[in-house]
């Protein structure tokens, strides 16, 4: 891919990366200011309850020391003080009329102000049943080393997540942009004239689903339009050899009668007339491809017996076939029904014949079968001529095709292209099976006709 753009330096390349990282930051940041909420939250439900069971406990303590000393002059409040102090509070104790016992006494309120902007838990101080007096438990007001501690891993998290994402985006950003680099490309390559680029021929272009699917459909077409334009080229190059040789012929002729170097003479016109005839034959044929490759807008189907058609068509042909020296043998006993055009279909199977007249040796077997094969009906024309060779099997339906083996056989080498048109005209289709100098198999398998509704 020399030349071509590096992912980040496409348009579409850094459009795609930077709409992942917008993505992937929003969705970062959201979670992480919802994580953060989550915690701060949790953890201040938490404080909360743990300083309220500090709070329930030296209020229990308090209660024992009310109990024992018979009242709040005497009770020892030590071990209430101790339980607060040991998770970072400051005790107060208050009687029943709301004045201070812990610290000092008679201070009334005026001690909660040591607390200070203080978090506040208090709890009642009940000894049998009676409530004898209030805790109150302050905390200092601040972060607890809990929440800094959820905080920083939520912070490391979310910059973790972050760089992943970054390394996501980029990833994902190359994996489906390079196959569209490389398809642009092979594009303009191609339009260019260099009819050998393809956008999945280039190293690391491995292209996921859908899109490998495009990629794989352009190269394919790409393909088809190189074969198409080789086939045009050779057909030009053929139809020029084909006319060629008779208008060569013509003309000499023809300037051998201008210059009085030969005679007008039944037997030099005749030959004239061949050439004449050949060409119009050449003609002809290039006319019935044309029509051929239309036939699907020409067609007038009807419902036939196949068989009932093979049987005309060989009759039509016996003569020639006898000619060549070819022994015939059917099997067309069966009906065919089908849904076909019958002047169509008689073209197919004269053209198989007569290709068959044409290229097998006196002698030969030519075996016309018919039969059904559930999917539709088929006919087989097979012989037990020369056969084709390996190489030249796949071309056997090409226009203008003829082996180089047959250069010298009379014909255009049209004959077998116009019957897979018409075959394909008819939905059906045609194939061909040979072993060299074991003869050769031409496969027709057409649809069946639709059952008729009963009336």
């Amino acid at each position: 891919m020399t030349g071509e753009p590096t992912v980040l330096r496409s348009p579409l390349g850094r459009r795609l990366l930077a709409a992942f990282l917008l993505a992937a930051l929003s969705s970062v940041l959201v979670l992480t200011v919802a994580a953060l909420i989550a915690t701060d939250r949790g953890l201040s439900g938490a404080r909360r309850a743990d300083q309220q069971r500090v709070a329930d406990r030296a209020a229990a303590a308090a209660a024992t020391a009310y109990a024992a000393a018979g009242g709040w002059a005497a009770a020892d409040l030590g071990r209430a003080a101790d339980l607060a102090e040991a998770a970072g509070g400051t005790l107060v104790v208050l009687d029943r009329s709301g004045a201070m016992v812990w610290p000092g006494h008679g201070m009334g309120g005026m001690g909660m102000g040591a607390m200070g902007a203080a978090d506040r838990r208090q709890a009642p101080v009940e000894v049998a049943g009676a409530r004898v007096g209030t805790v109150r438990v302050g905390f200092p007001a601040g972060s607890s080393a809990a929440r800094r501690i959820a905080w920083s891993w939520v912070a490391g998290a979310a910059v973790v997540a972050l760089l992943a994402a970054l390394l996501v985006s980029g990833f994902v950003t190359r994996r489906l942009t390079r196959p569209l680099i490389a398809l642009a490309g092979a594009a303009r390559r191609f339009a260019a004239g260099e009819r050998g680029a393809r956008a999945g021929a280039g190293p690391g272009v491995g292209a996921p689903g859908e899109m490998g699917e495009v990629i794989r459909a352009f190269d394919a077409m790409a393909d088809e339009v190189v074969r198409a334009d080789t086939v045009r080229r050779r057909l030009a190059a053929d139809v020029a050899h084909e006319l060629r040789t008779p208008l060569a012929g013509l003309q000499a002729g023809l300037e051998e009668l201008r210059d009085g170097l030969r005679t007008a003479d039944p037997e030099r016109l005749g030959a004239l007339h061949d050439q004449a005839l050949r060409l119009g034959r050449i003609v002809a044929d290039l006319a019935d491809l044309s029509a051929a490759e239309s036939a699907a807008l020409s067609l007038r189907p009807a419902d036939v017996d196949l068989a009932v058609v093979a049987r005309a068509a060989l009759a039509a042909q016996r003569s020639r076939l006898d000619a060549a020296g070819l022994r015939v043998e059917t099997d067309l006993a069966a009906a065919l029904p089908v849904r076909a055009d019958p002047d169509r279909l008689h073209q197919v199977v004269t053209n198989l014949l007569t290709n068959a007249a044409r290229y097998c040796r006196p002698g030969d077997r030519l075996t016309l079968r018919g039969y059904a094969d559930g999917a539709g009906a088929v006919l087989e024309v097979a012989d037990t001529g020369p056969g084709i060779a390996a190489a030249d099997l796949p071309h056997v339906f090409d226009r203008l095709w003829r082996g180089d083996r047959h250069r010298d056989v009379a014909g255009s080498g049209i004959g077998l292209a116009i019957v897979r048109e018409l075959v394909t005209a008819h939905a059906g289709t045609v194939e061909a099976a040979s072993r060299e100098g074991a003869g050769t198999v031409i496969t027709v398998r057409l649809p069946s006709a639709a059952p008729r509704p009963a009336p």
